[in-house]
């Protein structure tokens, strides 16, 4: 597995982390975070040693979706601040070396964005164009069978032109029609506006969505193979999305970033379930996106041969030039320290772990820094729509954005005291970044130290990967030539064999610094990044509870 060494991208080595701008820090007492309250926390950021945020949208827009129903693309919204407070984010994260992505959001945009309200006025606007409409059905119905991942028909009648329009998402989210040459020409106009702005590039909203079947043909039906949500659907998601064309609006962008100095990041919101599908975003591997996010990963149980099987496969299929990216949560998927580790410590920071010494580029999701779990939250607390839908089977997006808490007092230090935030305060209230900072045993403390020695170690830095064997329950890789990081997924000891060298960080912080001959031993759902010359051949060891038995070997 190629390093990487000599492409000299910041990205590579870096660790992004997400702000969800609406759930960070609230400074002027809404209940609604705003960019000031991130200006105001740059020094936590900058204190975990990130290299860039990558920012949830803040564009203006009536918030149907919070955000990802997109008004005006080149403003910022009121709730959030100004045009020249996300100037001052810019400059005030670039004084401290760190680099802000914005989310862009290209497969639609809210049904008050000025192009669909002139779209509305007749079938003859120039607008009208911009987005997908059909005339019914056969059967006076739906133009198709596709449906919206946020529940029921894809498709909403227009009853003043007689036609459906399109919409993935919600209704009030129409899809924009990638086939017409206005929507790419003003898209790269956005793009222009805030790469000349500063930004440093942008994390792509669904870019795998972005063209529709020209045909608009029906969807087939879903198959056993097929991923879960594709089966809960009905419907294989074949027309609708993952289109050859998306690839050419990619390249494109992807020479018009390269033109600015530095380079402009592309990182994609690749939502698909198949590691073939997911690694024809990189194109040639330096022609499309400079990353895209794993949803295989995402989707993996925590569990070593799993999670290997994602690592190894993507490792396997990327082309030359291509670089991976590897993140445990986000706002769209319960928390990692809930959907891995169930909120047990041991577990969260062995999670921690493995995101931040897997080859590739590493992303946090705010909280992730201080074991931040789901917020558990009332039917009545909900406010996502698809939480609203398809309660209580699914409760939506809402867990996952609780506002993050600062300390332990009234307010968590996300709002003023006495002021109700958007969302209700999920954390217990441990969990906190006053409470942890300092402390040497807490997770804070944790990641600090890990992203310090990623950043301090060229092994894990940008360092080739080489599985090495483990016994059942562990998995174990070298980084470059003299770096070993080894997990223990298991609710047994091991024993890793043939590792020469000292604990240089471990899950463990007593083991920090310990010396290691032969073999490292790790206690259940234990991890350690063990520095040495590279580790020599042997087999692992695993401890059960009546002593040492031979591992197998893989």
């Amino acid at each position: 597995m190629d390093g990487g060494e000599n492409q000299g991208d910041w990205w590579r080595a870096g660790v992004l982390y997400q702000v969800y701008p609406r759930s960070f820090a609230d400074s002027d007492g809404d209940g609604i975070g705003d960019l000031q309250g991130v200006i105001d926390h740059l020094d936590h950021l900058d204190s975990l040693g990130i290299d860039g945020i990558w920012l949830s949208p803040c564009h203006r827009s009536p918030q149907a979706d919070f955000g990802y129903d997109v008004a005006d693309y080149c403003d910022v919204d009121p709730e959030y601040g100004t045009l020249e407070t996300l100037d001052t984010l810019i400059a005030e994260a670039g004084r401290r070396g760190i680099r802000i992505l914005l989310d862009l959001v290209p497969n639609h945009t809210s049904e008050q964005h000025p192009w669909f309200r002139a779209a509305l006025t007749g079938r003859d606007d120039p607008h009208r164009d911009r987005y997908v409409w059909a005339d019914p059905g056969p059967e006076g119905g739906p133009p198709n069978n596709w449906v919206s991942t946020f529940g029921g028909s894809a498709w909403t009648l227009d009853p003043g032109s007689g036609q459906y329009y399109l919409h993935n998402f919600l209704p009030g989210q129409p899809d924009l029609n990638w086939w017409n040459e206005d929507v790419r020409t003003a898209f790269e106009d956005i793009l222009r506006f805030w790469w000349d702005r500063g930004v440093a590039g942008f994390r792509i909203d669904v870019c795998n969505m972005l063209v529709k079947d020209a045909g608009l043909r029906d969807n087939p039906p879903a198959t056993a193979e097929d991923p879960w949500v594709m089966r809960a659907f009905g419907q294989r998601w074949v027309y609708n999305g993952n289109r050859p064309e998306t690839h050419q609006i990619l390249a494109r962008w992807r020479e018009l970033a390269d033109r600015y100095d530095p380079p402009r990041l592309l990182l994609g919101e690749t939502n698909v379930e198949d590691l073939d599908q997911l690694v024809s975003y990189f194109g040639s591997g330096t022609d499309e996106l400079h990353l895209g996010f794993n949803f295989p990963m995402l989707g993996a149980p925590f569990d070593a041969s799993a999670l290997r099987a994602v690592v190894e496969g993507t490792e396997a299929r990327m082309p030359a030039g291509a670089w991976p990216v590897w993140t445990g949560s986000n706002h769209d998927v319960s928390r990692m320290a809930t959907r891995w580790a169930g909120g047990d410590q041991s577990r969260i920071r062995l999670a921690l772990l493995l995101v931040l010494t897997l080859r590739g580029t590493a992303v946090l999701y705010q909280g992730d820094e201080i074991g931040l779990t789901d917020g558990v939250l009332a039917r009545g607390d909900l406010l996502d729509p698809v939480g609203i839908r398809f309660y209580p089977s699914y409760p939506g997006r809402d867990p996952e954005r609780t506002p993050m808490p600062w300390h332990a007092g009234p307010g968590a230090g996300f709002t003023p005291p006495g002021v109700v935030p958007w969302l209700p305060l999920g954390a217990p209230a441990e969990v906190n970044v006053a409470d942890q900072d300092g402390d040497p045993d807490s997770v804070l403390t944790l990641v600090r130290d890990l992203i310090a020695l990623r950043r301090s170690t060229p092994d894990l830095a940008l360092g080739a990967s080489e599985t090495l064997p483990t016994p059942d329950g562990a998995w174990a890789w070298r980084r470059g030539t003299g770096t070993l990081v080894a997990l223990n997924l298991s609710d047994r000891s091991v024993e890793v064999g043939g590792v020469e060298g000292r604990v240089a960080l471990g899950t463990d912080r007593a083991r920090d610094g310990e010396p290691v001959a032969g073999a490292l031993r790790l206690g259940p759902w234990e991890g350690a990044v063990v520095g040495s010359s590279p580790p020599g051949p042997g087999l692992a060891t695993v401890t059960g509870s009546e002593g040492l038995g031979t591992g197998e070997e893989r």
